[in-house]
């Protein structure tokens, strides 16, 4: 702690640093020596050094699990999981394209095919482990995406932020002095060749009181940045959407055909032969 002399009389002032400085605490019942402040006693108690962090309960606990699902690191850490449970469906033969392989490779790697079968290897755009990954990674898009573009877009459609009283309060800011050696401009037709200016460079612009002694010109741009961003991420969104209705409604026949030998095929309902 220092105190500075002041070159006025009878004027003083006291400042005091953070890192000079050291503060302590005692018990509660002032029997133990003082101490700093978060330093164990030795005492179990509820003294102004110990802190108690409450317990956050089910919702407190389903609150937080939601916030890390919906992060944008959550969803890119689903997305490359995707890709990389996805792997084993391009090395192993599959039962919905081929069962005859499927078969085959059993047979030829009793011990192996078994496991993998059990793991289901053969199946794995339709095991259980890969489609807790895709809903996992399709709820996080939707809790990650969504808020943020409907945040962007109530953004889009209001104004730029007012201008500040206090500009001198802000790091970075400047003054420009008009009229200083000659005749001062007209006020208003300075805020209007300025709104122009910033319209033409691609600022987003508000004007405000005009009818004031101090009027205003707000701007900003940087917003299709944002637009861009967004709209990938509906883009993602659309197609898991759009594979998964694919996979549910969706089907597929096959057929054996022998060249040589006359084949019966089902012709389509409501077409003459």
């Amino acid at each position: 702690m220092s105190a500075p002399s002041d070159p006025r009389p009878g004027s003083s002032k006291t400042t005091m640093t953070t890192r000079d400085a050291e503060h302590f605490t005692t018990d509660p019942d002032g029997s133990g020596p003082p101490g700093p402040r978060g330093a164990s006693s030795g005492r179990t108690g509820t003294g102004r050094g110990n802190v108690e962090v409450p317990a956050l309960g089910p919702v407190g606990m389903a609150r937080w699990a939601w916030a890390q699902l919906t992060k944008m690191n959550t969803a890119l850490f689903l997305l490359l999981l995707l890709a990389v449970a996805a792997v084993p469906g391009s090395i192993f033969p599959q039962r919905i394209q081929d069962p005859a392989k499927v078969s085959d490779y059993i047979t030829n790697n009793p011990v192996l095919g078994e496991w993998l079968d059990r793991l289901q290897f053969f199946d794995v755009f339709s095991s259980a482990w890969f489609s807790a990954i895709y809903l996992l990674l399709f709820v996080s898009l939707i809790g990650c995406v969504l808020p943020r573009a409907r945040k962007h877009w109530r953004a889009w459609r209001s104004q730029p932020p007012r201008t500040p009283q206090r500009l001198q309060r802000l790091p970075e800011h400047g003054v420009l002095i008009l009229g200083e050696d000659g005749a001062a401009p007209d006020p208003d037709g300075v805020v209007a060749e300025a709104a122009r200016l910033l319209r033409k460079r691609g600022y987003r612009v508000a004007v405000r009181d005009t009818a004031t002694s101090t009027p205003s010109v707000a701007a900003e741009r940087g917003m299709w940045k944002e637009v861009g961003n967004v709209v990938f991420h509906l883009a993602l969104l659309g197609v898991l959407i759009s594979v998964a209705v694919g996979s549910l409604f969706g089907y597929k026949g096959q057929k054996i055909l022998v060249g040589g030998t006359p084949q019966h095929l089902d012709r389509p309902r409501g077409r003459p032969p």
